[in-house]
């Protein structure tokens, strides 16, 4: 095994458990590994990790196990997999649903790898260069330990390109009809199109957030902004919403929203579905006269890194203070934040200087976080990038 040589005092997060390494900290590599081999690292001449070389990236390598007498091979992604595949199935929500998070990357264990399932399909994205070094080995670890045929990839993330990887979007086993999948959620269909839409197809990390809103929305008219395929949408019907308006820019997700209400048997006259932009249109409500006793606020990442949050923190700003402007005394505004560079704390201080701005006196009385397959490792607060509050106007 080659060897990757920290630089002196470089191991502090090593030594914390934490899984990346920044080429900053690297004094030199021994030979030259491939892009995504295996490497052994280590800090003044002594072993420490097991880790997936990767010199194209900033994060120059991430850990597979800090026991450096493991062999990474087809056997150590076996064990991996089939120990996340287990996690899951000891969930409350493994009885809810059929749809979930198999695999949550670097907090299961296994960097750069993400799994998710709908009902008999997989879908997975190698978003490391380790990951996808290994690619193989752990689509043949899957279809063995899930049963699943069809495995359809979705490697179009970002991030490849800064691990030096070209997208790749396909079936990479097996091959069905994937435009349309269905899924149910605590007794809701949904229609997921893993070939196309966001991320893998649908929010999994907002299951039990929808599950909320749906207690939420008895007898309130409902904004539902952002709204996709009508994820919060259906739920809120389906708790006894009394009118619901969901907007979002994308004519292809408002499709499929019709398409779930259709599942459902939904009253389709208690539902108002807009294309639009929803900064542009949250303005329209507001001159038209418009509230709602309960407002979802589920945006596309606006900050992916830190590098980023100042100019998200701008649009956090605009699309809380038009929502809290649009609550009706003694209504709720659920609002979410997926972007990784947008800390709690500052999403916290971005919606209280927009009640403030909006002259809105508000309180949290609940926070909202991703569901339970979507597991934090203590050692890796990177992976908790969802959070939300649940605000009470006065």
């Amino acid at each position: 095994m080659k060897s990757l040589h920290l630089k002196a005092g470089r191991d502090k997060s090593l030594k914390r458990r934490h899984p990346w390494i920044f080429s900053g900290a690297v004094e030199k590599v021994d030979g030259a590994p491939a892009n995504g081999e295996t490497v052994l690292v280590k800090a003044a001449g002594q072993p420490v990790a097991v880790a997936a070389w990767s010199p194209q990236s900033q994060i120059c390598a991430r850990v597979w196990s800090f026991d450096c007498s493991v062999v990474v091979e087809e056997k150590f992604f076996r064990e991996r997999i089939n120990q996340a595949v287990a996690l899951r199935a000891s969930l409350p929500a493994f009885h809810h649903s059929n749809a979930l998070r198999l695999v949550h990357g670097e907090s299961d264990g296994l960097p750069g790898l993400i799994v998710d399932r709908y009902a008999d399909v997989l879908v997975v994205q190698f978003l490391s260069a380790g990951a996808e070094f290994w690619r193989e080995a752990i689509l043949d670890a899957l279809a063995a330990q899930t049963g699943c045929e069809a495995i359809y990839e979705r490697s179009d993330a970002e991030v490849r390109t800064l691990e030096g990887l070209q997208s790749r979007v396909g079936f990479a086993r097996g091959n069905r009809e994937a435009k349309r999948c269905p899924i149910v959620e605590y007794g809701l269909n949904y229609r997921v199109d893993v070939e196309a839409g966001q991320k893998t197809g649908f929010f999994l990390d907002q299951r039990e957030n929808r599950q909320r809103v749906r207690a939420l929305a008895a007898g309130r008219e409902v904004l539902d902004a952002f709204c996709y395929t009508g994820g919060f949408s259906v739920a809120a019907l389906a708790g006894g919403a009394t009118q619901v308006t969901a907007v979002d820019s994308s004519a292809a997700a408002l499709e499929v929203a019709k398409e779930n209400l259709a599942a459902n048997a939904m009253d389709v006259s208690r539902i108002s579905l807009e294309q639009a932009d929803v900064f542009a249109y949250q303005r329209l409500l507001r001159e038209r006269g418009r509230s709602f006793g309960l407002v979802v606020l589920d945006p596309p990442k606006f900050a992916p890194t830190a590098a980023q949050a100042k100019n998200a923190a701008r649009a956090y700003k605009d699309i809380n203070l038009m929502a809290l402007r649009l609550l009706k005394p003694g209504g709720l505004l659920a609002t979410f934040s997926c972007s990784g560079g947008v800390s709690a704390e500052l999403f916290q201080s971005i919606v209280a200087g927009a009640a403030a701005d909006a002259g809105v006196d508000a309180k949290i009385i609940e926070r909202f976080g991703a569901a339970a397959d979507h597991p934090v490792a203590l050692q890796f607060p990177e992976g908790d990038y969802l959070k939300g509050l649940l605000l009470l106007r006065a």
